[in-house]
């Protein structure tokens, strides 16, 4: 089945693609090996060919999900040439639990060799900068990525959470095909950050990861018990006891317009976010065959611009409590 498509880089990608994070843990109990491979062999087989992953997911360990996803290309006979393979480096995790940010030169060639071994590949598609490095001149991380990309390691070059003026700078170096910010009904920052602005203006494609809130609108989580202190969400500022039920308040407003329009809420998050402009890629996650099916049923929803003017207004009226990452993650995006 042929998706839709749109543009990173010269490559037609499809739409929506796959957010394999979950998969590996990241959320608790996620981590069933035998579904999530039959779930990659399912998005294969429906044309969801867009595949996003990176090194520090993991349940126990980082490479994980990696190697999840090379057992699911050998196991099921998924040719490489048929996948859009995306994996990200320098937000390393020690033993501890606690987190190393690297954009060193050194480092990003090092990463990109084991995150090649763990995908059983020889190259791959969009390698991103995780996050950004403080200590690192963004030129010299680049300078590395540029030497990957000429060395047929990577063919695209891309940053997860950067701000405005790291991609401006990043962008002279080498071309980047495209920026993986947080971006949904729940969380709209690069309208006014400038990232937007920069993206249509650099020509760059842009990669909205968690369009479903997490699993708040698509109505995976309803409340906080449906959470474990093992669940990375518990420790989130919107998943708190303090503001959980405001931040319900919008999702089912969202919801009421979803069941008027007869799809499901996760649907209109994704058409929606598809609909403010055509460099949007939404890479929804999910471990599940159903619940991909209905992801790509997002592709037959259409809004009006009556329906964008309520949902703006639905935005307006409903303001997010708390702030997307806890406080010492908050510190390492917008860079």
């Amino acid at each position: 089945m042929a998706l839709p498509t749109r543009k990173i880089g010269s490559d037609d990608v499809p739409i929506p693609g796959l957010g394999a994070m979950g998969m590996s843990g990241w959320y608790a109990g996620w981590g069933d090996t035998e579904r999530n491979i039959a779930t990659l062999k399912a998005a294969w087989e429906l044309g969801c060919r867009f595949w996003d992953t990176a090194d520090i997911y993991g349940d126990k360990r980082m490479w994980e999900n990696e190697e999840l996803i090379g057992q699911a290309l050998k196991e099921c006979n998924i040719p490489r040439k048929d996948i859009f393979l995306a994996t990200k480096f320098g937000n390393w995790q020690n033993e501890d639990g606690s987190r190393v940010i690297n954009g060193k030169p050194e480092y990003v060639k090092a990463a990109c060799e084991r995150s090649l071994k763990a995908l059983g590949t020889d190259y791959i598609d969009l390698y991103y900068q995780h996050r950004v490095d403080k200590n690192t001149p963004i030129e010299e991380t680049m300078g590395a990525l540029k030497e990957l990309q000429e060395a047929g390691k990577i063919r695209y070059v891309g940053i997860s959470e950067c701000s405005a003026d790291t991609l401006r700078r990043a962008n002279k170096v080498v071309k980047i095909a495209a920026v993986q910010i947080e971006y949904s009904l729940w969380e709209t920052g690069p309208e006014t950050n400038g990232l937007f602005d920069a993206c249509k203006e650099l020509g760059i494609a842009f990669v909205a990861y968690s369009p479903l809130g997490r699993g708040l609108i698509s109505g995976s989580v309803k409340s906080r018990a449906d959470l474990t202190p093992a669940d990375n969400r518990w420790k989130h500022p919107r998943f708190s006891e303090e503001n959980f039920p405001k931040n319900v308040e919008l999702v089912e407003e969202l919801a009421k317009l979803a069941k008027q329009k007869g799809v499901t809420p996760a649907q209109l998050a994704i058409a929606w976010v598809h609909a403010q402009w055509d460099g949007i890629l939404a890479i929804p996650g999910t471990t599940r065959v159903e619940r991909l099916k209905e992801n790509l049923g997002s592709l037959k929803v259409t809004i009006t611009p009556a329906e964008m003017a309520e949902i703006r207004k639905i935005l307006d009226s409903f303001p997010r409590a708390g702030t997307r990452y806890p406080e010492a993650m908050m510190k390492d995006v917008n860079v």
